[in-house]
């Protein structure tokens, strides 16, 4: 095969493969968008001593984790404030896999509150992401949780 000799016909092959490929080439180059991942689009905050507060379109929506300072294997809460649809959460550790924990929010007055507690860590300190859904906005609250 390598001795063949280039025909006329062997050339018009090759170059009509090539004008297919770069064509596919450009075509995908010229289309190509980046998907972003929810984490990338999503809010991102971190609750500490006070409370996290997110702004967004002139609402301001308020994320509270009770109590402070937070431990392991202890209930805690979480109560988002000065939103209408009830939110959806699942809490995960951000270094280390260490489960999925959902949280489930009941409305209490003007606030939504999901109760929770995290299992123990080898570490002494462990920080962990609550993302919280509300309808098409997704909010990530890190904290950090001692042993």
């Amino acid at each position: 095969m390598a001795a063949e000799k280039l025909t006329k016909s062997r050339l018009i092959q090759i170059i009509v493969l090539m004008a297919v490929l770069i064509s596919a080439f450009v075509w995908r180059t010229v289309t190509y968008e980046e998907v972003q991942s929810v984490e990338q689009k999503a809010i991102h905050c971190v609750i500490s001593e006070e409370k996290c507060l997110i702004v967004e379109q002139s609402e301001a929506t308020d994320i509270t984790l009770t109590p402070l300072p937070a431990k392991a294997e202890s209930p805690l809460s979480l109560q988002i404030g000065n939103i209408d649809v009830k939110p959806v959460g699942v809490v995960e550790g951000v270094d280390m896999f260490m489960g999925t924990i959902p949280v489930v929010f009941e409305q209490k007055g003007e606030y939504w509150v999901g109760n929770f507690s995290v299992p123990a860590c080898i570490h002494d300190e462990m920080d962990w992401k609550a993302t919280i859904t509300q309808g098409n906005q997704t909010t990530i609250a890190t904290f950090t949780v001692k042993k």
